[in-house]
């Protein structure tokens, strides 16, 4: 049997990675699946920098928009859909693009998810009112006394992610990242690791002007929308909340753009250090051009 080819094209926000998975794709007559968990619902557009429609007609994308805020989609869920997905584009391809910034959403697909201890449902329980009496930066320096390395490489804004990590510690009394990476999926297609970086300077100018491009195409109006939602989890994230608390009041609109563009630089930060986990990731600066990532590429594939 022939070999088949994930090529996962990984990096931080805002570094280029749709641009590129769409040559990426056309030159090899492939289609996309995205893994930016974000960018599942369809009511986020503008705040997730989805690909364009002029983006999406350039090459077939799967999951993007293909969910509503209102359902509830876990990991284990894309996992499930994206490797049945790929089951039938291998059956026409050789070679399928998958581009995205969520670290967890990767790995399930390219190793499986993660085996993790049961532990008491008090603990989470604990945790939770924990959050709502002592508030996120409690529970966040909870996190670094126990596990620095997921303090470190988590989305620590994200109370659901926060506390999971937080009740494996306790519940366990092991950090959450000693249970990571154990587990190895034997997946019917060799995965090739891409990935796009700059310099730290180049990635945080990049998104500062991201930013004040989604306010310019209306990001404020999407979050004046869904703000009788800014509860639900797929809400509770960077370009929504922060807007939020200016609609509410709470902020002045300035601030609010400046804290969406620092919480977007420390989540890119902490892109960067779970995507370098991977030791056989080949990284290219967003410079360089699409025909050397191809000649690349080309090295690692073997067709008939």
């Amino acid at each position: 049997m022939k070999t088949k080819y994930l090529i996962s094209v990984i990096g931080p926000t805002a570094i280029g990675k749709t641009a590129l998975s769409i040559e990426l794709a056309n030159h090899f007559n492939t289609e996309i699946i995205s893994a930016d968990s974000r960018q599942f619902f369809k009511e986020m557009q503008i705040g997730t920098a989805a690909p364009s429609s002029l983006e999406l007609s350039k090459a077939k994308h799967h999951f993007i928009h293909h969910k509503s805020i209102h359902e509830k989609y876990s990991v284990g869920a894309f996992e499930r859909d994206a490797i049945n997905k790929l089951e039938a584009l291998f059956k026409i391809h050789d070679i399928v693009i998958m581009v995205g910034g969520s670290g967890l959403y990767i790995d399930a697909v390219t190793k499986g998810l993660d085996e993790f201890p049961e532990v008491d449902s008090q603990i989470r329980e604990t945790l939770n009112n924990d959050l709502k009496s002592k508030g996120l930066e409690f529970l966040q320096n909870k996190l670094k006394v126990l596990d620095l390395e997921s303090y470190d490489s988590i989305a620590i804004n994200n109370p659901h992610r926060l506390i999971r990590a937080l009740e494996i510690c306790v519940g366990s009394g092991k950090p959450y990242s000693s249970f990571l990476n154990k587990k190895k999926e034997n997946r019917p297609f060799e995965t090739i690791s891409i990935g796009i970086d700059a310099d730290r300077d180049i990635i945080y100018n990049r998104i500062n002007k991201r930013v004040d491009l989604m306010i310019e195409q209306g990001l404020l109006n999407e979050a004046k929308g869904l703000l009788p939602y800014k509860n639900l989890n797929a809400l509770n994230t960077v370009g929504y909340k922060e807007l939020f608390k200016y609609i509410d009041g709470e902020w002045e609109l300035d601030f609010a753009v400046s804290e969406i563009k620092k919480n977007t630089r420390r989540f890119a930060k902490r892109q960067l250090t779970w995507f370098k986990r991977n030791e056989i990731t080949i990284w290219f600066n967003f410079l360089t051009p699409v025909d050397s990532i191809i000649d690349k590429l080309k090295t690692q594939i073997t067709l008939p």
